[in-house]
């Protein structure tokens, strides 16, 4: 199937052998270890993708309802009545379709899909930048689009791309999205990069954004089997990238303590007397514990 259609998805694998996805997950990781092929935004594709890149058709149907849970997040960064840029993606469009419901809102953008998505929200002003169109992800590209983003600023960025790594940031697989994407960085205070898992890892030949300019990552939650996805959020963590998971779960506070009944004859704990369970409560409050924080680099 990879060498038919260059690409495919988990699930659409896990439907023709009739298994689950994790174990396709599986069996994925061990051909890619054979150099057979390369893991892809939940999907696989043929070894050596560094210039291979999927049309859109594909897209639309690769990790649906992951993009669906990071737009709904991601939504939640914009306000009422600013300006901000919105880059080409279908992680992107399913953003877009959310902000039609903020006021006073101005989108910049060189996405076709993007503006189609708030053409009939009444309150949204959306700006398209010049440019060819590039037919494969309806996007406008070239010198056109790059000098019609100069002079412009905006509060954030939203930005997709075809790979995240700590080590290079967001990357893409052609040189014309790449560039424009850079201009729409330039013009934008934050940057906002929406990534599904699959990507986490993935390493593409055109670099968009390096990782100490991306203020904030809008990601799902790795499978726990997912060791690389798994690292690479940390390793972001740790270089300051402030993370947010769409789906998780946050942990549950402890249960509250029950109250001790005193026997009959047996003198009841004064709070805060050696021994009570407020006092052991009190130590513990006290006692320091580590800055997990991520901190931005300066």
């Amino acid at each position: 199937m990879v060498r038919a259609n260059g690409a495919v998805s988990l699930r659409e694998l896990a439907r023709v052998v009739q298994t689950s996805e994790v174990t396709v997950r599986r069996d994925v990781r061990a051909l890619e270890a054979e150099g057979l092929l390369d893991r892809r935004h939940g999907g696989a594709v043929l070894p050596g993708g560094y210039t291979r890149e999927s049309g859109f058709p594909h897209k639309a149907h690769l990790a649906t309802a992951e993009k669906t849970a990071i737009a709904d997040l991601a939504a939640g960064l914009v306000h009422e009545g600013e300006a901000i840029v919105v880059g080409a993606g279908t992680t992107t469009q399913e953003l877009a379709r959310r902000l039609a419901r903020v006021p006073g809102l101005t989108v910049v953008t060189n996405s076709l899909l993007v503006a189609q998505a708030l053409a009939h929200a009444n309150r949204v002003e959306v700006v398209m930048t010049g440019g060819t169109l590039r037919g494969s992800n309806y996007a406008l590209v070239g010198s056109g689009a790059e000098q019609s983003l100069q002079g412009l600023r905006v509060s954030r960025a939203f930005l997709s791309g075809s790979g995240l790594t700590a080590e290079r940031g967001l990357s893409t697989s052609n040189m014309l999205s790449a560039s424009v994407d850079r201009a729409l960085v330039q013009a934008a205070s934050e940057v906002v990069v929406l990534a599904d898992h699959g990507k986490l890892g993935a390493d593409t030949m055109f670099q968009t954004v390096p990782t100490d300019l991306i203020t904030h990552l809008v990601t799902d939650e790795p499978p726990a089997d997912d060791d690389r996805a798994n690292a690479e959020l940390q390793a972001l963590a740790d270089q300051g990238v402030q993370i947010a998971v769409a789906g998780a779960v946050p942990a549950a506070p402890p249960p509250a303590p029950r109250p001790e009944v005193p026997l009959p004859g047996q003198r009841r704990n004064t709070p805060g007397a050696p021994g009570s369970p407020a006092a052991s409560q009190f130590r513990a409050a006290a006692t320091p514990v580590a800055d997990l924080t991520p901190r931005r680099r300066g």
